[in-house]
């Protein structure tokens, strides 16, 4: 007897290769920060206000694909879209 799951394992395999791009955005946005007595010009640069949440948009919009993703299914032979 076949248990039907609501992903197959190309999903699960999407779905964490997204949550490591958003990580990694989010990693990339991390860094030294200003106190009250220094003030670190580097919280500007590009990576940190451009780059990285650019990647972090693209994971979540990958995760989406990921959820949505079916796989084609075989049929005696011949792929058939379900």
């Amino acid at each position: 007897m076949k248990k039907n799951f609501t992903f197959e394992k190309i999903n699960y395999i999407l779905m964490a290769a997204a949550v490591v791009v958003i990580i990694f955005g989010f990693v990339l946005m991390t860094g030294a920060s200003s106190t009250e007595t220094a003030f670190d010009p580097a919280i500007f640069n590009a990576r940190r206000i451009k780059v990285a949440p650019i990647i972090c948009f693209m994971g979540f919009v990958f995760m989406i694909f990921a959820i949505m993703y079916r796989p084609k299914k075989k049929d005696n032979g011949q792929e058939v879209e379900s």
